[in-house]
């Protein structure tokens, strides 16, 4: 009978699995997501705290997004399946609250990175794939090829801020409303300059090759923090680089 859930499970991945997969995306999700739910309300449980992804948010918007956009527009065609499968979670917090007084609430975090990511180059997400493929060409001695040209601009969050960041939502976070867990929109980097941050890291002398065959998605997703920092001004992000 656990008192406080922390629902991180689904089905996630990068966005080629997305454009292949909205169904399978969209019915696991929702499953899921019902299931967490209905079984957190049925055993008495206090606190949920669920976690979305800015992909949600309406394709055709206004920048910064926030917490209020949610519903605004339907999301990018590239992953609407996940998108509004996780969507609808915000939609269940809403009834549980309204209906049995339940305080089930939902994270955004914008793309989290770090150790035991999903490091598949075909299905995982972009900083994981990136550092892959830069292991793989120091193996080869081949030339790094990024997918893409490169421009589009992302908010990458470390895994470990994000954890400290959970563990205050679930203490003394008291909204329904979801909350946007991010770096500043100052601290948006361009693939291209991660990639050029992995290749520093990692120390890789070969040549860098942008795909331009290959899809961008979204161009930018850019998110406000705004509501985070009126409740933690002093919050310490990890830089990116480092």
């Amino acid at each position: 009978k656990p008192t406080h859930v922390i629902h991180l499970a689904a089905m996630v991945g990068g966005l080629f699995k997305n454009i292949r997969y909205n169904l399978d995306f969209w019915r696991r999700n929702i499953h899921i997501n019902d299931n967490v739910l209905h079984s957190a309300y049925e055993t008495g449980g206090q606190t949920v705290v669920s976690c979305l992804s800015t992909c949600i948010f309406p394709d055709k918007t206004t920048y910064p997004i926030d917490e209020s956009m949610i519903h605004n527009g339907p999301p990018h065609s590239s992953n609407f399946g996940y998108s509004y499968a996780k969507r609808m979670i915000d939609v269940q917090n809403r009834g549980y609250f309204e209906q049995h007084g339940c305080r089930f609430t939902a994270v955004i975090p914008t793309n989290v990175f770090g150790p035991h990511d999903n490091f598949n180059i075909e299905d995982g997400h972009v900083l994981p794939g990136l550092i892959h493929k830069v292991y793989l060409a120091k193996q080869t001695g081949s030339a790094l090829t990024v997918w893409g040209t490169g421009k589009p601009r992302r908010q990458f969050i470390y895994s470990m801020d994000l954890a400290r960041l959970f563990l205050w939502v679930l203490r003394e976070y008291d909204e329904v409303d979801p909350i946007i867990l991010s770096v500043g929109e100052e601290d948006e980097v361009s693939i291209r300059e991660a990639a050029e941050a992995i290749v520093e890291a990692m120390d890789f002398r070969g040549e860098l090759v942008f795909d331009t065959t290959k899809a961008d998605g979204q161009f930018k997703k850019t998110a406000s923090n705004a509501k985070l920092r009126h409740y933690l001004p002093g919050f310490q992000f990890t830089p990116f680089r480092q």
